[in-house]
């Protein structure tokens, strides 16, 4: 019984560990991840649908690869928003597989009780 409250303690504590970086990094990274994104999308959909020329939503890419912050800092905002992005995703699915992984086995429970019933 020891080794099975241990464990269970210690997922219940990664668990909340996980949750609690997740939602302290989550405000830190989307205003960047944002701005990318809809950069990005604008970007390609004003030249493929819009037809609009490169000149003409360069300043789009400008935003989009953080060209703004100058040479020195551009680098370290397209690795801290790969990072950040990389990071929400994998907490982000570390919890969803906890989700899930419990769902299933508390319907996995259910379905044993209401057999032995």
């Amino acid at each position: 019984l020891l080794p099975y409250c241990s464990s269970l303690l210690y997922t219940m504590k990664f668990r909340l560990f996980v949750r609690k970086l997740h939602r302290t990094v989550a405000p830190i990274v989307l205003l960047p991840l944002l701005i990318t994104v809809t950069t990005g999308m604008i970007y390609r959909l004003s030249k493929d649908w819009l037809g609009l020329s490169r000149d003409q939503v360069h300043f789009l890419m400008t935003l989009h690869e953080g060209e703004y912050l100058g040479s020195t800092l551009e680098p370290f905002y397209v690795l801290l928003n790969g990072l950040g992005l990389l990071w929400m995703l994998g907490t982000g699915g570390v919890m969803a597989w906890q989700n899930i992984s419990r769902s299933f086995r508390s319907k996995v429970k259910a379905e044993a009780s209401s057999r032995e019933a």
